[in-house]
């Protein structure tokens, strides 16, 4: 039997399990993951395309408890940034090449250091930020907890927009942006059980509802809820580290929400709840060429032979 007619039953046999696959955009590449394994393809500076695949048994098989709602999404969170490490960790030191030709590696302590400077700053800035900016608007909207949670909100929701909004003028963010619209479209036409080809997933929308940008959305909302069960009268410090180690439960609530979402977005009410995210998407996606739909079609064939038939669907695209 070829490659290809290969592929292809491995694919009708993953629809017809109906397992999810979700994904992530990279430097010049893309991260498919299906429930057991992870793919990661790369476009190298001469057109060839570098490839890393691996089996990743789910930790439901070795501790059935991460299996329950809400610690299931908390557990996804973390999982997805040490997946997302090891797939920036590849892409970069396959797509960043020295001058003379000679590849530049990147160690996976670096990369690990910037990732964690990052987060805390993400930290700073989309939970810390926000309270003390309402924390300073106290004499203006009075002294109600549910006023002073709901104005938080919306600055968080208002900061983070703005900064989607600065990075997306960037030349990198731009093509990473368009590598994470190629991974919907490959996504989509998985989904849809058609063969994987750039004509073919080119025709799919580059808006998902199963995205991480909606993920990250809707954790913004949820916690306007969650962030309300805080005391009122705790002083500043306490209620921004309670914000820090509410977030896995924030994390939790949010991932059940968009699975619950992603299962019924053809109700009009759903459409309507989803709608935001999908908007938002339309800044941290662009409509990418053949050649990126190609990187995306690979690491999608890499990850589901890898795969093998076992279903699940715990995945966030």
């Amino acid at each position: 039997m070829t490659q290809r007619l290969r592929m292809l039953l491995v694919q009708v046999l993953l629809v017809a399990e109906r397992i999810n696959v979700g994904g992530q955009a990279v430097l010049e590449g893309v991260m498919m993951r299906a429930p057991r394994s992870m793919a990661i393809a790369v476009r190298r500076p001469g057109g060839d395309i570098a490839v890393k695949r691996e089996e990743v048994p789910p930790l439901s098989e070795r501790y059935p408890i991460v299996k329950l709602p809400i610690l299931r999404g908390a557990v996804a969170l973390f999982t997805s940034l040490a997946m997302g490490l090891k797939a920036l960790n590849f892409s970069a030191n396959e797509a960043i090449v020295e001058e003379e030709g000679e590849k530049e590696e990147i160690s996976s302590w670096a990369l690990g250091g910037t990732m964690a400077v990052a987060l805390g700053f993400g930290i700073l800035l989309f939970f810390v930020l926000p309270l003390y900016l309402t924390k300073l608007l106290v004499p203006v909207i009075g002294s109600s907890n549910v006023v002073f949670n709901l104005v938080d909100g919306v600055i968080r929701v208002a900061v983070f927009i703005l900064y989607i909004v600065s990075i997306s003028r960037m030349s990198d963010i731009e093509r990473v942006f368009q590598y994470h619209g190629a991974e919907h479209k490959t996504i989509y036409a998985f989904e849809a059980g058609d063969e994987l080809t750039a004509a073919t997933v080119q025709k799919y929308s580059r808006l998902h509802p199963r995205c991480g940008t909606s993920f990250l959305l809707i954790v913004m909302l949820v916690s306007i809820v969650i962030f309300s069960l805080i005391p009122k009268l705790w002083p500043f410090w306490m209620k921004a580290g309670a914000r820090v180690v509410l977030l896995p439960v924030i994390a939790g609530v949010s991932y059940e929400f968009l699975k619950w979402s992603a299962k019924n977005d053809q109700h009009p009410l759903v459409k309507l709840i989803i709608a935001p995210g999908l908007a938002l998407q339309r800044l941290t996606t662009r409509e990418p060429d053949d050649s990126q739909v190609e990187v995306a079609i690979r690491s999608m064939t890499e990850a589901l032979e890898v795969n093998d038939g076992y279903r699940d669907d715990r995945l966030v695209v």
